[in-house]
Order: C-alpha cells, then sequence, then structure tokens
C-alpha cells in the first residue's frame, strides 16, 4: 500500500521531518532497502547504516539525528515501525467466501465475511465470528466457538468443544484440544485417566506452527489474552497461562502449570508438572524446572535444575575450571607418591 510520510506520521500519532509527500510503501532493513521502504534506528549505533542506505523514510529515537531523510520521530521506534509495517502491509487474505468443496454442517452459524478455504470440515453446531478466516484442510470439531477476526492457517486441527476469543492467530500444523497425557497405574496396566476438559483461548493470542495445546483433565485448559506461542510448543492439560507471556520454540509446558502475566520463556525449556511461575519472570533457553517449585515474581532462572541467574552463572564459571583443577590434583597427588617413594628408598 502507497502512503505519504504524512499520512503515516498521522496514522502512528508521531512527528515527522523532511518533504510531507515522500512516499511510503514498505518496510525493510536498512541493508536491503529500497526507495520507498521504511527503515528504522534505535540507538546512534546503527545510523551510519541507516544514512547509506537507500531508503528515504526513517523512524528514530529520541535525541537522535539524520540528514537527507524524511524523518518520523517515535518513543518507541521498532514499535512505531511494528504498526507501519502492519498499516502498509496487510496481511494476505488465508480465505476468501465459502469454498465449495468446504464441507459445513447444517447447524453451524458461520457470522457474516467468514472465509473457508478448499476441503475445510466444519462440525456440527459450530460457531465462527465475523470475518474470521478458516484456511484450507482445517478441522473443527463439534461445538467449536470462534471469535471475530480469527486468522487458521492451513491444516489447523480443534478438536470439540474448544473456544478461542477474538482475532486469534493459529498457524498451519497445529493442535488444540488433543487428550493430555494422563493414566492411573493399576494391576500392572496404565489406565487412562478422563481427558473431558476443554481449551480457552484468550483473544489476540497467536499460536505457532505444529504447536499442540491439550484440553483439560476435568477442567480446562487456558491461555490468556495477547500470549504468544512459537512453533513446536506443547501445552499440556490444566495449564493456564496468563497474559502478554511469550513462550519461544521447542518449550515444553507439563500438566497443571500455573503461568503469570508477562513470562518470557527461552526455547527448548522444559516444565514439570505443577509448577507455578509467577508474573514477570524469565525461564531460560534448555533451563530444567522440577516438579511443583515456583519461580518468584520478576525472577530470572536458567539450568537444569533451574535456579537463579546469578547462582548458575557462578556456579557454570567453576564448572568450568573443573578440568585445571583436576590437572593440579593429580600433579599434587604425583608429587605426594613420589615423595613417599623417594622416602621408603631411604
Amino acid at each position: 500500500m502507497r502512503r505519504t510520510i504524512k499520512e503515516l506520521a498521522d496514522f502512528l500519532s508521531c512527528e515527522f521531518e523532511g518533504d510531507a509527500l515522500t512516499p511510503v510503501s514498505g518496510v525493510a532493513s536498512a541493508a536491503s532497502a529500497r526507495p520507498e521502504d521504511l527503515i528504522y534506528v534505535e540507538s546512534s549505533r546503527h545510523l551510519e547504516g541507516a544514512s547509506a542506505s537507500p531508503a528515504r523514510c526513517v523512524v528514530v529515537g529520541p535525541g537522535l539525528s539524520l540528514r537527507g531523510k524524511a524523518v518520523l520521530r517515535a518513543a518507541n521506534p521498532k514499535f512505531a515501525f511494528a504498526r507501519a509495517a502492519e498499516w502498509l502491509l496487510p496481511a494476505a487474505p488465508i480465505a476468501q467466501g465459502i469454498h465449495p468443496t468446504a464441507v459445513i454442517a447444517p447447524s453451524a452459524q458461520i457470522a457474516e465475511g467468514v472465509g473457508v478455504g478448499p476441503f475445510a470440515v466444519i462440525e456440527e453446531d459450530v460457531q465462527v465470528g465475523a470475518a474470521t478466516q478458516i484456511g484450507a484442510y482445517c478441522f473443527l470439531g463439534k461445538g467449536t466457538w470462534l471469535g471475530a477476526g480469527c486468522r487458521l492457517y492451513p491444516r489447523v486441527t480443534i478438536y470439540s468443544g474448544v473456544r478461542l476469543g477474538n482475532y486469534v492467530v493459529v498457524h498451519s500444523g497445529a493442535v488444540l484440544g488433543a487428550d493430555g497425557f494422563g493414566y492411573v497405574a493399576h494391576a500392572g496396566k496404565r489406565w487412562k485417566f478422563p481427558q473431558v476438559g476443554s481449551v480457552q483461548i484468550h483473544d489476540e493470542v497467536e499460536i505457532g506452527a505444529n504447536t499442540t495445546i491439550d484440553r483439560g483433565s476435568l477442567d480446562q485448559t487456558e491461555i490468556g489474552s495477547g500470549t504468544k506461542l512459537d512453533n513446536l510448543v506443547h501445552v499440556a492439560h490444566n495449564v493456564s497461562i496468563g497474559e502478554n507471556t511469550v513462550i519461544a520454540a521447542q518449550t515444553g509446558i507439563s500438566g497443571s502449570v500455573v503461568v503469570g502475566k508477562n513470562v518470557a520463556f527461552g526455547g527448548q525449556a522444559g516444565i514439570a508438572d505443577h509448577c507455578v511461575i509467577e508474573d514477570d519472570s524469565a525461564i531460560g533457553a534448555q533451563a530444567g524446572v522440577l516438579p511443583g517449585k515456583t519461580v518468584r515474581k520478576g525472577q530470572m532462572v536458567w539450568g537444569t535444575p533451574a535456579r537463579d541467574l546469578d547462582k548458575f552463572k557462578e556456579q557454570y564459571a567453576r564448572l568450568t575450571r573443573l578440568p585445571k583443577l583436576e590437572e593440579k590434583v593429580k600433579n599434587l597427588e604425583n608429587r605426594v607418591i613420589h615423595g613417599l617413594i623417594t622416602g621408603i628408598d631411604h
């Protein structure tokens, strides 16, 4: 979409400097930008690269100046850049209209403006909100509820009874509402414990490709508003995740874990069952939190078993010195043994 810097400044509610008619039609990095692309600069370290870029329009942070460019001034240039990108380059439609090969049960309630792609299946008593888009080969089980403006990419599977709020994005291959991993041992066998709960996904959640979210055992699994899950994340049954949490790829969260608001998980983190991860905390990449543990509000933990970051760094530094310590001990042993042998000889 082609706009001017003045229109962009009005949209972002920020000041601009330069020719009001400077055209902007896309976004890019400074190195790969074309003249009509928008770029951004957060710190003075990147001013030289931005100055050399062909881009005519730059979003800059407070106190920065850039000669020869049309400049948008924003308190948070990266955020302003992200909003501009969404406005200039709206997401391509996933599905428009109801494709003739889609299979939709007569009892399903499909609101105005919904798109349903080829070979999608929508079962009985499903409700789909206005302007939601459902990609090719998606499956919506009986009694599923989707809010307005959701985007389901191709081959998303949603089991019966799952509820999605408004503006939820689910990427390809994700499975929502499968049975949790719950069994009872008796008489030498594993007997399946009931997995009859539900899944509640609140507004503006994004769920990555091939991510799986299990239904609750007897209650529900819940993902709070604004939370973002990367690809290949697993959320087990009865997990509760608060608002605006971010979870990086290959993280696994075991059953009955409670995660607070604004928590950050690094990639490949592993959270055992019945843990509590309090608000504003951070779990480092590949960290392992043991069963029933609590990560306190604002705490950052790393390692396995997970411990406070400062403690982890101290212990890790000591661990890296072990080879030299081992060599010293061996040298001391050799000297002691040599002294004993020498003493016996005399």
